[in-house]
This record gives structure tokens, C-alpha cells and sequence, in this order.
């Protein structure tokens, strides 16, 4: 059993997993029964009109218990890490003040690891650097703005999927815009440079337990399925006519979620509905893969502060009391 927390401390649970593990169900019934806040921890949960698409939790479940974080940003901006961080850390603080345990659920790693190791402070980057990020991107495509980089900026572009385009336009204008790379950069977060740790307004640094659910990849693949089926029939397609509808840049975070490019393809006559289903749960079941061998590589709090549940959480009567003792036990 871990140390018992202090009355000064500030202690946060980190429920983390891959998508459809069964976080936010693990995450509301632990709210329940020790009185908690769940804040977001999942970077396309955070936009608002995207609720079916990015599973946030329905309105009856965040009735039962408080949820932050969830529909906030609007699609049309950007939500970036250091914004995640510091409404989170606010979350955290009210919860607090209020006697309430806060636990942050989701899949982003990223802001898992900027809230508990801090984030680095990047200077301003020019527009000239941003416009040449993006039109790169728009004109030789990402694989071409990889091969760049990688002659450019070798240490950072080894840590970025030739894919992932979003990433690769911010590590290039970082680069042009600062003459340093990102990953040099990121080498200095908790140095003068960056945030540091999550610490209250007093200096009192946050301590965190983690729950990481680690189901496997069987498990996985048939709740991406049974979930894909849900979200059509609560709404899916609707949600991605009406932020198609804004005809919002194609670049922007909330118009790469899961389903989104898939659900606007078969919109456009190029798909029926049921390719569409077919890569989107590809994509998710690939992208599940990197999140779990990301969690199991990366350290979210002292091993003897994390916990693993090896199974897909269904809710918190699928556990057994000496289970349920288990988990009790290490949270509290």
C-alpha cells in the first residue's frame, strides 16, 4: 500500500489507457465512491460537437459526477498543450479547494507528460515560419516535410511518424523560427526554460498515482467495433455534416478525430458507409496499438505509484471485491 497522503499534499489520480479500454467508466466509478472531479486528459475530447465522435462521456454520466474539460474548445481553434495545462492544472486547484479528489482520464500521453514533468516555453514563432511550415505541408506532403527535416533537424524528426502532419508543419516552423529544433527544445523542460512540474500557486508540488489499463489488443479491436456501430446510431454522421459545414481548415486538430476524414469521404461519394467503418476502425485500432506501447514505455508516476489492469474496463461491478480492495487500496 502506498504512503497515505498528507493534509497539506496535493494528490491526483492519472487514469490512463488506450482508446475504448474503458478509462472514463473506471474513471466515473471511482469518482463516485471517493468523491472526484474527472477532468479530460484526451486532446480531441476537449473540442465542442465532436461529443459522439470523440466519446466523451453523455450528459447522464456527467451529471452523476463533475466533469471538466469536456466540449470546451471550440473546433475552429486549436487546442494546444500549454492551454490543456493550464485549465487542467485550474480544474485540479478547484477540486481541491473544494475537498474533491481530481482525476484526470484519457489517452493523450503528451499532456499526461507535460502536466506531471512540465512543459517548455517556446519563443513566439514569426508567421514567415508558420506560412513555410504550412505550405510545405499543402504542396510536397508529409513524407516529403519528414525527409526535410530529417536533414534539417535529425533529433527531432526521429521522433516524428512521416504521417503525422500536424507534428511535422510545428517541428518545421519551431526549427525555422528559432534556429533550434524541437527536440532540443524539449531537452530543456524544467530547466529556466520551462514549466516544471505541476506545483499548487503556493509552491506545494502535485503527487500522482496512476491506474494504466492495459486490456489486449482482441479485447480492443471488438470494442473499437461495437463503439464504431454505437456512434453511428447516436449521431455520427450528422456531427461531422454539421463541422464540415463551417468549412473549417482541413489542417485544424478536430478535423483529423477518428471518423472525422473517414465519415467526410463517404460524404463526399468517395466511400459507402461501410468503408468508411472499416478504415476509421483500422485507424483507431492502429493508433490504440501506439498509445499502449507508449503507456507501457513511458512513466507517469514512481512504479510504486502505478497500478495496471490488465482487462478491458466495462464499469465498476465487473470487478471482484478483493479486486475493487485492491484498487481502494492503492488509491487511497
Amino acid at each position: 500500500m502506498r504512503d497515505q497522503p498528507s493534509v497539506r499534499e496535493a494528490f491526483a489520480l492519472l487514469v490512463a489507457g488506450p482508446t475504448a479500454s474503458g478509462k472514463s467508466a473506471l474513471a466515473l466509478g471511482l469518482a463516485e465512491r471517493l468523491g472526484g472531479v474527472v477532468i479530460n486528459t484526451d486532446s480531441m475530447q476537449v473540442y465542442a460537437g465532436l461529443a459522439v465522435l470523440t466519446a466523451q462521456p453523455p450528459p447522464g454520466e456527467q451529471a452523476q459526477v463533475p466533469h471538466r474539460l469536456y466540449g470546451e474548445r471550440d473546433p475552429a481553434e486549436a487546442a494546444s498543450v500549454a492551454w490543456w495545462r493550464g485549465r487542467a492544472l485550474e480544474e485540479m486547484q478547484a477540486a481541491r479547494a473544494a475537498g474533491r479528489l481530481p482525476i484526470l482520464c484519457g489517452g493523450t500521453g503528451l499532456y499526461f507528460r507535460a502536466l506531471v514533468e512540465g512543459l517548455v516555453e517556446i519563443p513566439p514563432i514569426p508567421e514567415e515560419a508558420r506560412a513555410e511550415a504550412r505550405g510545405l505541408l499543402a504542396a510536397e506532403g508529409p513524407a516529403a516535410l519528414h525527409a526535410r527535416l530529417l536533414a534539417a533537424d535529425p533529433g527531432t524528426a526521429a521522433r516524428l511518424r512521416p504521417t503525422d502532419s500536424q507534428r511535422l508543419a510545428r517541428a518545421w516552423e519551431v526549427w525555422r523560427g528559432t534556429g533550434r529544433g524541437l527536440a532540443d527544445w524539449l531537452a530543456r523542460s524544467g530547466s529556466e526554460s520551462g514549466t516544471g512540474p505541476a506545483r499548487l500557486p503556493d509552491g506545494t508540488p502535485w503527487r500522482f498515482a496512476a491506474l494504466r489499463i492495459d486490456p489486449p489488443r482482441e479485447a480492443l479491436r471488438h470494442a473499437i467495433g461495437l463503439r464504431w456501430e454505437a456512434m453511428l446510431k447516436a449521431g455520427a454522421v450528422e456531427e461531422v455534416r454539421a463541422l464540415l459545414a463551417r468549412r473549417l481548415d482541413p489542417a485544424l486538430p478536430a478535423m483529423r478525430a477518428h471518423g472525422v476524414p473517414e465519415v467526410s469521404a463517404m460524404l463526399a461519394g468517395r466511400w459507402d458507409l461501410a468503408e468508411a467503418g472499416r478504415r476509421a476502425c483500422l485507424a483507431i485500432g492502429q493508433y490504440t496499438k501506439r498509445q499502449a506501447t507508449w503507456f507501457r514505455h513511458q512513466a507517469l508516476a514512481a512504479p510504486s505509484e502505478t497500478h495496471t489492469i490488465h482487462a478491458r474496463v466495462t464499469g465498476m461491478e465487473q470487478f471482484s471485491e478483493s479486486e475493487l480492495r485492491e484498487i481502494f487500496a492503492f488509491v487511497c
